[in-house]
């Protein structure tokens, strides 16, 4: 078993630059005094205000549309335990162990902040089921991103109450059998506490910050990737020029270029063809740091919203000091959902961009071999390959539409405008699994024709990225089964041993 990654929660942020280290990682969560202390003094003020007779939405009244409905002070906790059953409603695919992680451990903060009025005996379940990597069984549909995430979080917390299902190890059971096996204790909900642990954008953020670890490190293998083609492909190196950039000084074309100039030093390749009749190169070569630094501004733009989102409370209503409660919209996944859309265009444009870039690497242009083998017609060479790269652009096509632009009236048009954030999340992940797959059949098919350059040698970032290829896959004389080699080109781009050897050398790239 993986040793865990320890996360201590002590009052302070999280920030997203130190869940790379995180990500795919089991979780040990540790919960300061200090934050024991808010969750009290919150809890604290919310037993007195359940002990009055003021009417508060979501502790002593019906929720949604059933707001009128006053309860009385016998079934306050009946009601909440009743909120969250009859609010597991998600279908679909259930979300990957590493969502779930983070969706638990970015709930055990927000209620830490104190401002929920939930009991500490509910937020150390959370936190014993994230270390004992008990993980409940999410489904990805059901949640319109505005009362939060609804669905999801009911099937998250359905486990507290004893019922819904969890996954240990990966093998599903049911949820006491896996509380009993780790001595896990549920808990009878008290007043407010079922509405604190619904309410919540934390499936939205989940996936939000695991997609911006994600994204970041696509775009640095995007930027390796794209210099093996333009090496081999006998590309200009001028187009990188940092004069050139700070005259349009959009900060994600500059620091792309820059990421090109350190890849591309001591190439033998580009000497060898200086002197060449070639005036300009295609798009797809000579306009990646305004194209790839456009989509890391939008990755640049995800992690703001994500550092606010995950910092934040996010439940409603709200407890606070004096003994006030402030209904209002908190819950509401606008800014997520934005964010999302936008990265998704982003993220779909790395893929296009790319399999451009593949696509003039088997044209048998610059002294390759077409199909990029020698002895085509016999064999098909790298044709296909290409063929799947072009069918997951076209998906990400129908993928990028922004979910964020509708909405549909739920709870009897109390909750009549809503985000679709979680929508938004789901296929921007879909959209990420696609533009990784099609950055991988460049690599493989960049490696195929850079070892038809030698015995010149690339640029020091392609050269390494090439050799690191090669140790994995080997060149291709004959037609094979190639969709073995995406997917191990596919591994191999999500192990992060190419960025890790390439930065070994020049530096972090951005």
């Amino acid at each position: 078993m993986a040793v865990p990654a320890t996360v201590s929660l002590d009052g302070g942020p999280i920030r997203p630059v130190d869940l790379d280290g995180v990500y795919q990682r089991r979780l040990s969560v540790t919960v300061g005094q200090t934050i024991w202390d808010r969750i009290v003094a919150s809890r604290m003020v919310l037993e007195r205000i359940a002990a009055g007779d003021a009417v508060v939405y979501g502790v002593n009244t019906g929720f949604g549309k059933l707001c009128n409905k006053r309860i009385g002070r016998a079934d306050l906790g009946k009601l909440q335990e009743n909120l969250i059953r009859s609010h597991a409603v998600g279908v679909g695919p259930a979300a990957p162990d590493e969502i779930v992680r983070w969706m638990l451990l970015f709930k055990i903060h927000g209620l830490g902040l104190g401002y929920s009025g939930v009991r500490p005996e509910t937020v150390q379940c959370l936190a014993e089921m994230l270390n004992h990597d008990v993980l409940p069984v999410v489904p990805t549909q059901g949640s319109l991103g505005a009362s939060g995430d609804l669905a999801p979080l009911a099937h998250m917390v359905l486990p507290l109450l004893g019922d819904g299902r969890v996954r240990v190890e990966g093998v599903e059971m049911p949820s006491a059998d896996a509380f009993r096996q780790f001595g896990i204790e549920t808990v009878t909900l008290g007043a407010k506490e079922g509405i604190a642990l619904l309410n919540g954008t934390q499936f939205m953020g989940a996936y939000a910050a695991t997609l911006w670890v994600r994204a970041t490190r696509a775009a640095k293998h995007a930027d390796i990737i794209a210099s093996m083609s333009l090496e081999a492909l006998r590309g200009s190196a001028k187009p990188f020029d940092e004069r050139l950039h700070a005259l349009r000084a959009h900060r994600g074309a500059v620091a792309t270029a820059a990421n090109f100039r350190r890849l591309l030093a001591d190439s033998e390749i580009m000497v060898s063809h200086a002197n060449c009749d070639k005036v300009q190169d295609p798009y797809s070569l000579r306009c990646v740091p305004q194209v790839h630094g456009a989509s890391r501004a939008a990755i640049e733009h995800l992690r703001e919203i994500v550092e606010v989102e995950i910092n934040s409370v996010t439940d409603n209503p709200l407890v606070f000091e004096d003994g006030s409660t402030v209904s209002g919209g908190s819950f509401h996944g606008q800014s997520l959902a934005l964010g999302l859309d936008y990265l998704a265009i982003a993220l779909a444009e790395f893929a296009s961009i790319s399999e451009r870039r593949t696509y003039l690497l088997l044209s048998g242009s610059d002294g390759l071999p077409t199909f990029l083998m020698k002895d085509t017609g016999l064999n098909s060479g790298f044709m296909l390959p290409q063929y799947t790269a072009a069918a997951l652009v076209s998906e990400n096509k129908i993928l990028a539409s922004p979910a964020s632009v509708d909405s549909i009236p739920t709870s009897l048009g109390q909750e009549d405008h809503v985000s679709m954030g979680a929508t938004a999340a789901v296929k921007a992940w879909r959209i990420m699994d696609n533009v990784e797959t099609v950055l991988a059949i460049e690599m493989l098919c960049a490696a195929q024709a850079l070892d038809y350059r030698a015995p010149l040698k690339a640029g020091v970032g392609p050269r390494i990225a090439h050799e690191v290829v090669r140790s994995e896959i080997e060149h291709a004389e004959a037609d094979r089964l190639f969709g073995e080699d995406i997917h191990k080109s596919l591994a191999l781009l999500r192990s992060r041993r190419v960025v890790d050897a390439v930065e070994m050398r020049i530096g972090a790239t951005v």
